[in-house]
């Protein structure tokens, strides 16, 4: 199985981006993290950040075909792109929507996901460990399918 782990705007600053929403593990930290966790569950994993929602777009569309999975934090693309939805929609590849922290009780505007519809699953709140829920939940489905 491989996983393909999407990162939006400004998860590069975690560590230093309002730790006491995010944490204080930087990026560096998360990607250690799904690297060894991808190793336990015997997956492989390519791990890619970018602030430019075009970039996530041609990301998404390169992975029809590449993967067999995506785990997304598209991050304050969330509430705003109907771009990044069309694009999970048309590849069809099975995506968990990951979340540090949990929308739900923030802004009301961080309430809104334009992409939970294209999603298999969306997990909130459970900090970086949500990203190893999300691989397990790709590696679990996979046995189903």
């Amino acid at each position: 199985m491989k996983l393909l782990i999407l990162n939006g705007p400004n998860l590069n600053l975690l560590g230093i981006r309002e730790p006491e929403i995010y944490g204080k593990q930087t990026y560096n930290d998360l990607c250690k993290l799904i690297e060894a966790h991808a190793e336990k569950l015997c997956v492989e994993v390519e791990i890619r950040q970018t602030n430019h929602e075009g970039v996530l777009v041609d990301w998404i569309q390169e992975a029809q075909g590449s993967f067999d999975g995506i785990v997304l934090n598209p991050a304050a693309y969330t509430h705003t792109s109907i771009a990044l939805l069309d694009a999970l929609l048309a590849v069809g590849v099975p995506t968990v929507e990951v979340h540090i922290s949990d929308p739900m009780k923030r802004e009301s505007f961080r309430q809104i996901s334009y992409l939970r519809e294209a999603c298999v699953k969306t997990i909130s709140g459970h900090g970086l460990q949500g990203y190893l829920e999300a691989m397990d939940y790709l590696k679990e489905q996979e046995r189903y399918s």
